[in-house]
């Protein structure tokens, strides 16, 4: 009977918590506009872990993906600390703007519905 919550999953989400802590107190680079850790994905083997940011302003999601990479090697060795695994991921991160082109198209529905109300009007 396979287990419920498989080992990467649970590694996942220890180094989502161990993350944000480090990214917030940890890292000084002015190009870090305060990025948000939504997900971690773990590969089977453990050897790989895919980082999934968002910020508030996706002009800086650039600058703040540079960052990121540039600092992952700090990062995962502060993790390997915290984790006590004998293998840390390496770490890759990947900018996601789900949320903004959500906030766009939850924009243009509000809009195409005010124009319809306005056109039911007249």
């Amino acid at each position: 009977m396979p287990k419920e919550y498989p080992r990467s999953d649970r590694l996942a989400s220890q180094i989502q918590r161990a993350l944000a802590s480090l990214v917030q107190s940890g890292l000084k680079d002015p190009r870090l506009t305060m990025p948000s850790i939504l997900e971690v994905q773990v590969s089977k083997d453990l050897s790989h872990a895919r980082v999934f940011f968002s910020v508030l302003d996706a002009a800086d999601a650039a600058d703040c993906l540079q960052a990121l990479n540039r600092a992952s090697g700090f990062l995962q060795r502060e993790i390997g600390k915290s984790l006590k695994t004998r293998i840390t991921p390496k770490l890759s991160f990947v900018y996601d703007d789900t949320d903004i082109r959500g906030r766009e198209l939850s924009d243009l529905i509000d809009s195409a519905v005010a124009n319809d109300k306005v056109k039911a009007k007249q």
